[in-house]
């Protein structure tokens, strides 16, 4: 018997991470027109950009109560406890369907459904300091504790190469999203208390990057790291390289893809950092 942890996929988790903490990562369903797709099992990243970029328009949705009830149920039978930690309630109602999920089951041990009032590797960091916690053999009251405490120091920031996703999304006004095009500036975004906010207009993606190592410079010395990219994968080496001198004992950040879930609105060309501070 051990303690589960269950993500969904907007956490981007890279899939070698959660085999080897065996992590159950619940897919957010991504529409293109009228076909549905679960995000990460039967849309690759490679294909979900190819079609945005040629054009295509994407949709997401948040996975049913009855997917969440089915996936607890099945943990539940050969488990002490199920943390299930996810997306923010703010951004999106995946939250709330865990949460109505966990109720509708007579589950076989505890579930506590966390809000991480992250997205993304955000998530996914205290995804891993679960994990960690499990390994050390820290009953599910410690691991939560832990959990809350990461939730209320991580930080989160992304550079966009266009506001135009976030915008076409419902999550900044058509007025937003036009100034940036029209100053031509590469914004970068916060999450905070589960909620974007703008935090810097840096007028180019080499500036946007430097800016980025600035910000993390600010939050060191750091427990964890990690670097996310949707679509280029070289522009995560320095921000790598930065971020590994500003970790305890120099530990490389972990390099993760924003899968098809955040990408429908990071959109191509998204570059971002998740901190743990010490």
């Amino acid at each position: 018997m051990s303690i589960r942890i269950v993500v969904d996929s907007i956490s981007d988790i890279p899939a070698e991470l959660a085999t080897k903490f065996d992590i159950s990562v619940m897919p957010l369903i991504v529409r293109f027109g009228e076909t549905e797709y679960k995000d990460g099992v039967d849309l690759s990243s490679d294909e979900f950009y190819d079609r945005i970029e040629n054009g295509e328009w994407p949709a997401t949705s948040v996975p049913s109560v009855g997917e969440f009830a089915n996936l607890y149920e099945n943990l539940s039978v050969k488990s002490d406890g199920i943390i299930s930690i996810h997306v923010s309630s703010k951004l999106s109602g995946t939250f709330n369907s865990a949460v109505q999920g966990a109720a509708h089951i007579d589950a076989k041990c505890p579930i506590e459904v966390i809000d991480s009032q992250q997205a993304s590797m955000g998530i996914g960091m205290i995804a891993l300091v679960a994990a960690k916690a499990i390994a050390n053999g820290d009953d599910l009251k410690k691991v939560v504790g832990k959990v809350n405490d990461a939730v209320s120091k991580v930080q989160c920031f992304a550079l966009l190469d266009t506001l135009e996703y976030l915008e076409r999304g419902g999550r900044i006004g058509k007025g937003q999203a036009l100034l940036g095009g029209l100053l031509n500036f590469k914004p970068i975004l916060q999450l905070s208390n589960g909620e974007v906010f703008p935090f810097a207009r840096p007028r180019s993606r080499t500036k946007g990057i430097n800016k980025l190592l600035e910000t993390a410079e600010e939050f060191a010395p750091l427990e964890a790291a990690s670097v996310m990219y949707s679509t280029n994968a070289g522009e995560t080496t320095p921000l790598s390289e930065g971020l590994t001198k500003l970790t305890s004992n120099n530990n490389s950040p972990v390099i993760a893809r924003m899968g098809p879930g955040l990408g429908t609105h990071a959109g191509p060309g998204a570059l971002g950092i998740a901190l743990l501070p010490q």
